[in-house]
């Protein structure tokens, strides 16, 4: 028996998610043909000024809020699977039964709730081992409606950071099976005595559905974790800090020449993020979302910071091997890691 009802987390998923913006079927079928043309286009300059090459991009899958929940679902199983398999043997069969039910629930929950604010994705983990980039049109369309901006503007924005996730896993080799390490080795660590099973089974993977949606931090999943879980999700913190602080960076590097209005999009953007009513915001902290945001903050200045110090080529070295990754206090200080990784480089 699996240790997760995958079909339950889908069932619980999509009967949760809320519906998304009202659109005609003109404006819907314009909104995907536009998302596709400008994923395709957002490919050479985020090619040049990353400096990551991940080859030609096959077309972005535009998708909905039930495709996104199943298709990380997808994602979680062939990650999550083989560590989930070993975890089961020792357990009694009737644990495991209303274990699989119950984390299925988490997770299908907190999908639901993440899958009204993703604006896209690009999926490093599939059942064909070839990643893909994903494009949620209704949250695209109610986000570009909510903040009042150019929609071209918006899409092309969007599609700039996601690309830049694209060439970050295509380009950095080393860079997928890093990730998966660190998440199995999140989950070895998880005490799986039949006792304590169930609580810390469900707290480990509600934490790496947070993960791999780049939500870690402080959180009522973080109190549950173990001195020595907590260290290797201060990895991924620090990882992820860094992926998304570089798609913002190279999106709004970019921007500036094919995306016009791309200081008053950044501007409204940061205050829609930071602007949440009262239910939303409790979810947000239990979900660590808000941890989130300081998280693009952060990773971005990380970037900024020490490209200003060593320069484009310089900082290329973060991607030789993970010894080169800055750790979660280098994050906060990048003259730090700057010294570390290239001393040659500083005045």
């Amino acid at each position: 028996m699996d240790v997760v009802d995958w079909a339950l987390a889908s069932a619980t998923g999509r009967r949760l998610a809320r519906p998304g913006p009202t659109a005609t079927g003109t404006d819907a079928r314009a909104a995907v043909a536009e998302l596709r043309a400008l994923a395709s286009f957002a490919v050479d300059p985020v090619r040049e000024r990353s400096g990551l090459d991940a080859g030609q991009a096959p077309p972005a899958i535009v998708v909905d809020r039930p495709t996104w929940i199943d298709s990380n679902i997808n994602g979680f199983r062939v990650v999550l699977g083989p560590v989930l398999e070993l975890a089961a043997r020792d357990q009694p069969a009737a644990l495991t039964a209303v274990s699989a039910r119950v984390t299925a629930a988490q997770i299908g929950s907190a999908l639901a709730f993440v899958s009204s604010k993703v604006l896209g994705q690009f999926e490093a983990f599939t059942p064909s081992g070839e990643g893909r980039l994903l494009l949620v049109a209704p949250n695209i369309v109610a986000a570009e409606r909510q903040l009042g901006v150019d929609t071209r503007d918006f899409r092309l924005w969007v599609c700039l950071h996601e690309e830049t996730h694209r060439v970050q896993f295509g380009g950095v080799p080393w860079l997928r099976d890093y990730f998966v390490s660190l998440i199995n080795r999140y989950l070895n660590l998880s005490p799986t005595g039949a006792s304590d099973s169930l609580t810390r089974l469900a707290a480990a993977l509600s934490a790496i559905v947070s993960a791999m949606r780049g939500v870690p931090g402080t959180s009522l999943v973080d109190a549950l974790q173990t001195p020595e879980q907590r260290a290797v999700f201060d990895q991924l913190t620090a990882l992820m800090s860094v992926l998304e602080g570089h798609a913002d960076y190279v999106m709004d590097d970019v921007g500036p020449e094919i995306v016009p209005s791309v200081a008053l999009i950044r501007t409204r953007f940061e205050d829609r993020r930071a602007d949440v009513g009262s239910l939303d915001g409790v979810m947000r902290r239990l979900l660590g979302i808000d941890a989130k945001m300081r998280q693009y903050s952060d990773g971005r200045a990380f970037v900024s910071g020490s490209i200003a110090l060593i320069g484009q080529a310089g900082f290329q070295r973060i991607w030789t091997t993970s010894a080169t990754l800055p750790t979660l206090s280098e994050v906060l200080d990048p003259d730090a890691w700057c010294r570390r990784i290239a001393p040659d480089l500083l005045p």
